[in-house]
């Protein structure tokens, strides 16, 4: 018997082709496998039948395509599904399928899928269910690609965001890695994929050197509040962390890539929601490249904050918009089913 943690996906494309050697196969075989998996989405060799039947029973036997497995799913009203995974430790992580809305009336192709980068998550904001239990550990390379390939397994997808369970920069290399080949392999291209960070000023100034001009992604930054103390209390792995100070990393994203940079507020009722609130983040991203997108409260069991109103939301994107900051409002989907956002690891029930 092989290595029982070792995949396929896991390999690299010369340690696939040996292994595959080594179980009977020839070494293009590894590369059979791969199309058979990023073009025709096949996630179980018994369907590889370019393979022989028996290495199709050794590969299966000996060397596990993938590293996790769904175990349960639940589905909300709007057509949104959060996947829970379990990995090859036991670990569980989720992934949500968000299908398109229609536009004008008509249909639209390709779904977005919201993936993890951690068990857990380092950050713990209180309004967030995803780290409530702290960090249990990152993921690998291949873990966060397998969600892309069991939520392609939903339906197609258009575009992907990144702000599942975890802070992406705090698991950076395994990050970059995964999207490298979720834009080479699966056709999802920069543009199409969406990274959520808290914005760390040392680690984003890390990211774009390493990066350059053509990233993988674009970026999001997690702001919540434009006021140093509150933005403490709510982001509490940024306390001491200046508010400018991570603004100036967004410029300097834009400046070396010249993509501009989305700033995500969660709006909670009564705490970050008031006018001036949102005249002073207007002030702080007046002068700046950027996109302001509102995110409502999704409730989470327990919490003591409250979900704006209605109300409270149009006002605080309009103020933003007379003080020359484009904005936008997301209500979030899945929340019937405790897969909005915020909300993921709220509610998990091993099987």
């Amino acid at each position: 018997m092989g290595n029982l943690d070792e995949t396929f996906l896991g390999l690299s494309l010369e340690e696939a082709k040996s292994r595959v050697v080594q179980l009977g196969g020839r070494a293009f075989h590894a590369g059979v496998i791969r199309r058979e998996v990023f073009e025709r989405g096949v996630l179980d060799y018994a369907a590889m039948t370019s393979l022989s039947k028996p290495l199709r029973e050794r590969l299966a036997a000996e060397l596990p395509l993938l590293s996790s497995q769904e175990i349960a799913r639940s589905e909300a009203p709007d057509g949104t599904t959060k996947l829970l995974l379990r990995l090859a430790d036991g670990e569980t992580v989720e992934t949500v399928h968000m299908p398109a809305r229609p536009r004008g009336g008509e249909a639209r192709r390709g779904a977005t899928l919201c993936v993890s980068t951690q068990v857990g998550c380092p950050v713990r904001c209180p309004f967030c269910a995803s780290g409530r239990s702290g960090l249990v550990r990152n993921l690998a390379a291949h873990e966060i690609l397998e969600q892309y390939l069991h939520g392609r397994a939903l339906g197609p997808l258009r575009r992907s965001v990144v702000m599942g369970i975890g802070e992406p920069l705090a698991n950076q290399t395994q990050l970059i890695a995964a999207m490298r080949q979720v834009n080479r392999d699966l056709g999802l291209g920069a543009r199409r994929v969406t990274v959520s960070t808290v914005g760390f000023p040392d680690r984003l100034r890390r990211l774009v050197d390493e990066l350059g001009r053509h990233p993988p992604f674009q970026l999001a930054i997690s702001l919540h509040s434009a006021d140093d103390d509150q933005r403490a209390r709510l982001v509490p792995a940024m306390a001491g962390v200046p508010v400018e100070d991570v603004l100036a990393a967004g410029d300097l994203w834009f400046d070396r890539t010249g993509r501009e940079v989305t700033f995500e507020v969660c709006l909670l009722g009564g705490e970050n929601d008031s006018i001036g609130h949102a005249e002073r983040l207007a002030a702080r991203l007046a002068r700046r490249r950027a996109t302001v997108n509102l995110i409502p409260y999704n409730p989470v069991p327990g919490d003591r904050f409250l979900r704006p109103e209605p109300d409270a939301v149009e006002s605080f994107r309009a103020t933003l918009e007379a003080g020359g900051v484009v904005a936008t409002v997301r209500w979030s989907r899945g929340l019937d089913s405790d897969a909005a956002c915020g909300q993921l690891r709220s509610r998990i029930h091993p099987v």
